[in-house]
């Protein structure tokens, strides 16, 4: 069965993720740093997270070669850094305020959840590539609420049910 690959992505945009940013240090020192909405929670024990980046990234070499990523929750009043980062800018850290993390990966101030990671596996799946990393440190601010992106827009989150 041959399935239309923009059926497809119609189809799973209907789902609901949250926006992150995710950031390392490159074999050079340089932050990095880009838009992905394809993060998940993996295992509490141990404390396992994954993103997924595709194979034909400028970046997928220097996410592969570091050591270490953090995944940078954004909230809604982040959606400019959210567009930011999914764009060619020269400086994407040029707004924000950052700090290094575990392994040198930027962290975020004022992000809704932060998880520093140690990268711990890396699998080829399909056109993209697996990043699974341990958890070593997190934050989290339960009064900042969550970016949201559903449908190919960005979204806000409602009143619970």
């Amino acid at each position: 069965m041959q399935l239309d690959p923009k059926a497809l992505r119609h189809a799973l945009g209907r789902y609901a993720t949250g926006v992150t940013v995710i950031t390392c240090r490159n074999a050079q020192g340089e932050r990095l740093g880009l838009t992905a909405n394809s993060f998940n929670s993996l295992s509490l024990d141990p404390p396992l997270v994954l993103w997924a980046l595709r194979t034909a990234s400028t970046h997928l070499a220097d996410f592969q070669q570091a050591t270490h990523f953090a995944v940078n929750v954004l909230g809604q009043d982040q959606l400019g850094l959210s567009q930011r980062f999914a764009s060619p800018v020269p400086d994407r850290f040029a707004e924000g305020a950052w700090h290094d993390g575990h392994g040198g990966a930027p962290v975020l101030a004022g992000a809704v959840a932060v998880f520093e990671c140690a990268t711990t596996q890396q699998l080829n799946a399909g056109d993209h590539v697996l990043f699974i990393g341990q958890v070593l440190n997190f934050a989290q601010d339960a009064t900042v609420a969550p970016l949201l992106y559903q449908g190919g827009a960005y979204r806000r989150l409602g009143p619970a049910l």
